[in-house]
């Protein structure tokens, strides 16, 4: 049995969680958009800055060489965090939405054929729709969505069906909503697309966050996730792709670092990964998702993992418990993510409401609009929870929902 959380140490390390709103404790109820920064993270940035600040990879004195130290010294915590079989497999990106279009375009354009199929999910975020329909629109490849069910899960036989043709040449799809909370079964995706010749990418923005993932065990091809919502700085994300895979693959942007030689006449590419890690990168921000990964290492996966499943479990019996508010998606494998409707109140007048007691919620379409019209939506409330949230905050959120429904009464 795993060991409690010290949420009061926990949150200690969190400066942010200190201030109050108009006089009110704030109540940060919105990680799944991007999660508060530990003082690890903010330490190493500023520490970074400080003393020994130097653009990377290129230079020969000592800043320039201690510096390119750290910001690879997170190539390999990735690696690890993910359990790549090479550092040479993590691409550093600026966020997840750049790692799906950089497959999209390198991937897409470079290896699918005009005429094969990409499948995505009803409940992906947009950043996973629109490089695939800009690819379709290109390229050539057809676009097909795997439906839900009115869970809020993927429908697993039609989603088999999509295969029929043997048209499929790549899925990509979320590893866990960040609407409903679903996690998607991965192996089982995987496993399918792989007996029908399709490679699959996995969006991990959520997953990463709240359980290990053992890309090796998965058999992923693709795996992304963004530093901001890992406790990590924004402007830093990774993509995780098998070697062979990224090899075979053409860079995606031309520029200094991602070129062995050039000339005027042609240039050649350096090797993986840095032919997809054109210019100067997120220097000072690879460094704090470095810092980030091995906070939550420290912390440990199984014990986040035990931690946010009793706050889901504690969050969905009290919400589910007031009068005229309804929990969107009843997937039997969830995470921390929450949306909810209230009779006769706007999503974002609740946010509204919810901001003047201190509590911080997402309202509105969570990027996802065709989820939304799947579900005869326009728009949710969202809680989503982080390491540093406690059942007392899920409690006044609770309470104060009541007294929202009360004045739109």
């Amino acid at each position: 049995m795993n060991a409690p959380l010290d949420l009061t140490s926990i949150r200690a390390q969190f400066p942010i969680l200190a201030q109050k709103i108009r006089g009110k404790d704030l109540v940060f109820l919105d990680s799944a958009a991007s999660a508060q920064k530990p003082r690890a993270v903010i330490d190493a940035m500023v520490g970074a800055m400080e003393s020994q600040y130097a653009n990377i990879h290129r230079g020969l004195h000592w800043m320039s060489e201690r510096t390119t130290d750290a910001y690879e010294a997170t190539r390999d915590s990735a690696a690890r965090l993910l359990n790549a079989a090479d550092r040479h497999e993590i691409v550093f990106v600026r966020n997840s939405t750049e790692g799906i279009n950089l497959v999209a375009h390198s991937y897409g354009r470079g290896v699918l054929r005009p005429g094969q199929a990409v499948v995505i999910s009803e409940m992906e975020h947009h950043s996973n729709i629109v490089p695939w329909q800009m690819l379709r629109d290109d390229h050539g490849t057809e676009l097909r969505v795997a439906p839900i069910t009115d869970t809020g899960e993927l429908d697993m036989a039609a989603y088999e069906a999509l295969f029929a043709d043997g048209k499929v040449g790549l899925v990509a799809i979320t590893h866990m909503s960040n609407v409903l909370g679903s996690y998607t079964p991965a192996e089982r995706i995987i496993r399918i697309a792989h007996d029908h010749g399709a490679k699959v990418l996995l969006d991990g923005s959520q997953a990463v966050v709240h359980r290990r993932i053992d890309v090796q065990a998965l058999d992923a091809d693709f795996y992304v996730f963004t530093g901001h919502k890992l406790y990590g700085p924004t402007g830093i994300g990774v993509l995780y792709g098998k070697r062979e895979l990224l090899e075979a693959m053409p860079p995606w942007m031309g520029g200094g670092d991602m070129i062995s030689s050039v000339t005027y006449e042609r240039s050649t590419w350096a090797q993986v990964p840095h032919k997809f890690e054109a210019g100067t990168p997120a220097i000072l921000e690879g460094i704090g998702l470095n810092a980030a990964i091995k906070w939550v290492e420290a912390i440990g996966y199984d014990a986040i993992a035990a931690h946010e499943a009793a706050l889901t479990d504690h969050g969905l019996a009290r919400l589910s418990a007031i009068e005229g508010l309804t929990v969107i998606g009843r997937a039997q494998d969830r995470g921390g993510v929450i949306s909810f409707t209230l009779d006769r109140a706007h999503a974002h007048d609740i946010a509204t409401l919810l901001d003047r007691a201190g509590i911080a919620v997402r309202a509105g379409h969570h990027c996802a609009e065709p989820l939304m019209r799947r579900l005869g939506l326009e728009s949710t409330a969202r809680a989503s929870f982080g390491i540093y949230t406690t059942t007392a905050e899920i409690d006044f959120l609770a309470e104060t929902l009541t007294k929202v429904r009360e004045f739109f009464r």
